[in-house]
This record gives structure tokens, sequence and C-alpha cells, in this order.
């Protein structure tokens, strides 16, 4: 790999942290526009987990959007992390919080 390739991989690689997980903007960037980025990779985020697990903002209301805001702030989005696991996290997060109750355990012979 050439020193250019090189120093454009390592760029790209400190923006994504960047937007991922709310790092500091690499020199040369714009902190607005990113900043701006951020926001709304977050919101992408948090609609796709109310998609797959529609019972949390169901369960939550209003309060889903600021409870989903601060799991994603204590729990960054790496590369590689699929989105039902990050819907399944955030479920547990809520239950380990209080926020909604202990799922009860499924028994198939219990009408």
């Amino acid at each position: 790999m050439t020193s250019e390739r090189r120093k454009l991989a390592e760029q790209q690689a400190a923006l994504l942290e960047a937007l991922l997980s709310g790092g500091p903007s690499p020199a040369g960037f714009d902190e607005d526009r990113v900043h701006v980025e951020r926001k709304v990779l977050r919101a992408k985020r948090r609609r796709v987990v109310g998609y797959l697990r529609p019972d949390l903002p169901d369960a939550l209301g209003g309060r889903f959007a600021a409870l989903f805001d601060t799991y994603a702030d204590e729990r960054p989005k790496f590369v590689g992390t699929r989105a039902r696991e990050d819907a399944a996290a955030f479920a547990a997060w809520l239950v380990d919080r209080g926020e909604l109750p202990k799922p009860r355990r499924w028994n198939p012979f219990r009408r």
C-alpha cells in the first residue's frame, strides 16, 4: 500500500470513528458537518432499532428517543455491529435499568 493510500485509509478510519462513536473530528473535516452527520446516523440507528423491535417504542412511548440516545452514548456502534444485535442489546439495557420489566420465559406448554 502506498503512503498516500495508507494516509487516506487512516483518515477514513478516523472519520468513521468520529461519526459512530462521537470522537473528535479528524483534521481537515468541518466539525459542524461531522456533527450533523453524526446526528443523522444516530437517528437512522434509532429508527432501525424501532423497526426491528416495535415493542420498544410502543412500551416506552415518548421516552424511546431519549432513552435510545442515552444508550447510544454509552454504547457506540462499531463497524460490524449488526442491527439485530444492537436492538437486542438496547432491550437488555432497558431491562437492566428498570425501564422495562424482565421478559417472561416462554413456556410452550402454558396456555
